[in-house]
């Protein structure tokens, strides 16, 4: 993507969330408040999404109402800039039609299969899954296990000008038998990272495949910049990025102890499934240390162009890290400090 639309789309975006906390500390929701909708991701390819009594997307020029601090993300699908904003367009999309002949209740099947984006109503063909829907399978297994044994590549690495490491793991078998090699850094990553990088910086960024390589491909470089501005507008200090191969999400608390940040950012991919083989994953933790325990990270999951939009998560990434440096806190004890 663009980066200077990133910028403009980010700079957006964060003004909003200061207009947004300003209003909040100085004007009390009335109870009478309508709620306002939540958006599902319409996995199929077909009609208009069907509201719920909550309004869909936020539009450029409708006021945005609170949600509880919550933030509205506005679609993804297709942009274009329009007077200084990032404007959006929504096209009708076609609920696929079921796989069952002559069903006992064809509008709620329709109904079923318009809210999730399982296997259901596929139909069959004797004992056995029709052929279509059967290639369908194989394909979306396919393309998981692309992702976990798949290699991210160089290039992408090398424009983000991020050095790579690698973890105590030799090779993707060893990866996945043995999570706890992924969670360590090799004796030779911790010398390149020592020699490298910034010392207690205020947020440290780091990236690694985790699951799925095709995550950190198709979506790292929109959430990557986008934060960067999102840090810049704050006027938070960030340390030297950098890339792990084969790690596990506690490899921060590596990270933690040699680089000593404030604030961790770990961009990695998910655990493929057969909806989406790209989804990626930020994590984050207030000073992570050897012995820092799970309730104690926090984690924006399902940033994809399906899921959460990439540019606006990175976005949203920068609010929750000025919000972990205020409480000096993250995961279930930055709720409790909250409250």
């Amino acid at each position: 993507m663009n980066p200077e639309l990133i910028e403009k789309v980010t700079k957006l975006i964060v003004e909003k969330l200061h207009t947004q906390n300003g209003s909040e500390r100085n004007t009390a929701i009335s109870s009478e408040t309508p709620r306002a909708e939540v958006k599902f991701w319409d996995h199929t390819s077909g009609s208009p999404l069907t509201s719920t009594g909550h309004q869909s997307v936020m539009e450029p020029n409708k006021s945005v109402i609170e949600t509880d601090g919550l933030i509205p993300f506005g679609s993804y699908s297709e942009t274009k800039e329009s007077g200084g904003f990032v404007e959006s367009q929504s096209k009708d999309v076609i609920h696929p039609s079921s796989g069952i002949e002559d069903p006992f209740n064809p509008e709620e099947l329709q109904e079923l299969m318009s809210k999730t984006p399982a296997r259901i109503g596929i139909g069959r063909a004797g004992l056995r899954p029709k052929t279509d829907t059967w290639l369908k399978f194989r394909f979306d297994h396919a393309a998981a296990v692309d992702a976990v044994y798949g290699d991210v590549n160089e290039e992408l690495l090398n424009r983000l000008d991020l050095f790579k490491v690698s973890t105590r793991v030799s090779d993707k078998e060893v990866y996945i038998r043995r999570p706890d090699y992924g969670r360590k850094l090799s004796d030779e990553a911790k010398q390149i990272i020592s020699e490298k990088c910034r010392k207690a910086p205020t947020v440290q960024i780091i990236v690694s495949d985790g699951l799925s390589s095709s995550a950190v491909e198709e979506n790292v470089e929109d959430v990557y910049l986008s934060l960067e501005q999102s840090l810049k507008s704050l006027g938070l200090e960030t340390g030297t990025p950098f890339y792990i191969e084969k790690g596990r999400v506690a490899v921060m608390d590596d990270v933690g102890e040699l680089l000593q940040p404030k604030v961790v950012v770990l961009l990695i991919g998910e655990r493929p499934g057969l909806v989406s083989a790209e989804s990626l994953s930020a994590y984050l933790c207030y000073m992570p240390r050897a012995g820092t325990i799970e309730a104690d990270r926090m984690v924006i999951s399902n940033i994809h162009k399906g899921g959460i939009p990439p540019v606006e998560a990175g976005a949203y990434i920068g609010t929750i890290i000025q919000k972990i440096l205020k409480y000096e806190a993250s995961g279930v004890s930055l709720v409790q400090k909250e409250s």
